[in-house]
């Protein structure tokens, strides 16, 4: 993957490993992967799936703040399409 330009983005926790936070950084084209030391994010957004606003410069973190409402929006869509499966799935079995 390559390094994003500046600039702001969205940005996902995908994990945090042994300090590190590896978050996947929406381009306009592209997804990137950006490596952080979890020190540098926000309190309440250093978990798995937390979103956030961020600043890049020359490849580095500058910024970040924690978008509360889009990560409950994101946590919910996932959440209905879930139940939507789960509904769809008993429903194939009860028909069998």
């Amino acid at each position: 993957m390559t390094t994003p330009p500046d600039g702001s983005y969205t940005a996902v926790v995908d994990r945090i490993e042994e300090s590190l936070a590896v978050l996947q950084v929406e381009g306009t084209e592209e997804l990137y992967e950006l490596v952080v030391e979890e020190t540098v994010l926000p309190a309440d957004g250093c978990r798995q799936d937390a979103v956030l606003q961020v600043t890049l410069r020359d490849g580095a973190l500058v910024e970040a703040t924690y978008l509360d409402a889009e990560t409950q929006a994101r946590s919910d869509a996932a959440q209905n399409r879930f139940d939507r499966l789960s509904t769809r799935l008993s429903e194939d079995d009860e028909s069998a």
